[in-house]
């Protein structure tokens, strides 16, 4: 279990037991981020229940994103800014590099967050006018086992960097073990519209995480950050399609 709880207080600010000091419990925790995503998942669902139940929708949108955001502590978001910041630039590698590791925010960082925020709460006011809260398990779920493929797949080219050895707490095993759970809780809760939804999330992941690391020779910790909102947001957007057109 001290591998799971290294993930959940790494993931979000939900409180844990003591954790230990041995590194192989926080290397093997990368396997258990899908699992975190699943508790956050659950949070998220009952969250928007509650919301749903006190407040008028639009409101209930902004406060569940806004709990969203906070469960997390915005580690994620951080990432996301900053890999716009890089990129945004348009210049050479080294230059985006030194960009992305600037504490201070610029244009195309801070762009980029409106935006995010714009499409998820519009996708939360849908989907809780609609009646679809219980697919918010999805977003979190979803986009915690594309970060363990994420890991998995790409080289981690960060220098003592928080992802450093992460890789190392994985197997084919353990990477498949992910991705059956988010799997199979797609289809156990929401059938074939779940398998679709989960495959148009993967397959847009992996082109979000390609072209990054086309770009930058591999994937950091921004990277991880940058996706795990990337992946969310496609989930909730590929949610109202599904409200949509299977119900």
């Amino acid at each position: 279990m001290n591998a799971f709880f290294h993930a959940v207080a790494f993931l979000t600010r939900i409180p844990v037991p003591r954790l230990t000091d041995d590194m192989k419990d926080w290397q093997r925790s990368v396997a258990f981020y899908p699992a975190v995503g699943l508790l956050l998942g659950i949070l998220l669902c009952g969250a928007a229940f509650v919301a749903f139940w006190l407040l008028p929708v639009p409101v209930a949108a902004v406060i569940v994103l806004a709990g969203w955001v906070y469960s997390t502590g915005a580690l994620h978001l951080d990432g996301w800014m900053d890999l716009a910041d890089g990129l945004g630039s348009y210049r050479d590698r080294e230059r985006v590099f030194a960009i992305m590791k600037d504490s201070r925010v610029g244009a195309m960082g801070v762009t980029a967050a409106i935006l995010l925020f714009m499409v998820k709460v519009a996708a939360l006011y849908e989907i809780i006018a609609s009646g679809l809260l219980v697919w918010l398990i999805l977003p979190p779920l979803l986009a915690r086992t594309g970060l363990t493929a994420a890991i998995w797949f790409w080289p981690y080219i960060t220098e003592k960097g928080l992802g450093t050895g992460l890789r190392g707490g994985l197997t084919e095993w353990r990477v498949a073990a992910g991705f059956l759970l988010a799997v199979g809780f797609a289809f156990a809760l929401y059938g074939i519209a779940g398998l679709l939804v989960s495959f148009v999330v993967a397959v847009c992941d992996w082109l979000f995480l390609r072209m990054v690391a086309r770009r930058l020779g591999g994937l950091t910790g921004d990277c991880y950050g940058a996706q795990v909102e990337w992946a969310e947001a496609v989930t909730l957007v590929c949610i109202v399609i599904a409200g949509r057109f299977c119900a």
